[in-house]
C-alpha cells in the first residue's frame, strides 16, 4: 500500500482518488464514519475522534492523521483505550503521518483526516 499524494480534501492510495476522511486497516482502505463523534461537535469546535467510533485496533500501531494543519481533536478516550489495549498510537498532523505510514506500515493501522 502507498499513499502517493496528499492535499487539502484529498488523498491518493494506490491510485486511487479519496476526498472524504478514511481508516486502514490491514491494507483495506474505508471511509470514516464519524458520526458516533458527532454528539461531541459543539465541545470541540469540530467532530473529534472518539472511541465510539469504528476504530481498527487489531493492530501493534494506530496512526492518526489529524488533517492537514492537525486540527482534528483527539478525545481522550481514545488514548486510554490505546494504552488498554497495547496498541502504540501515533498522533501527527496527516502529512507527517503520512510519510510515518509510508515509511513503516508493517502491522499499522490508520486513521487519516483529510480536510483541516
Amino acid at each position: 500500500m502507498e499513499i502517493e499524494h496528499f492535499s487539502f480534501g484529498r488523498i491518493r492510495i494506490n491510485g486511487k482518488e479519496y476526498d472524504h476522511d478514511v481508516v486502514i486497516e490491514r491494507g483495506k482502505i474505508s471511509k470514516r464514519k464519524k458520526k458516533p463523534s458527532k454528539a461531541f461537535r459543539e465541545e470541540y469546535g469540530h467532530t473529534p475522534l472518539s472511541a465510539r467510533e469504528d476504530i481498527p485496533w487489531h493492530c501493534r500501531r494506530l496512526i492518526i492523521g489529524t488533517g492537514a494543519y492537525g486540527s482534528l481533536p483527539v478525545m481522550d478516550e481514545v488514548t486510554q483505550e490505546a494504552a488498554k489495549r497495547n496498541v502504540e498510537l501515533v498522533v501527527l498532523p496527516s502529512p507527517q503521518a503520512i510519510d510515518e505510514l509510508n515509511r513503516e506500515h508493517s502491522d499499522t493501522n490508520a486513521i487519516l483526516h483529510v480536510t483541516c
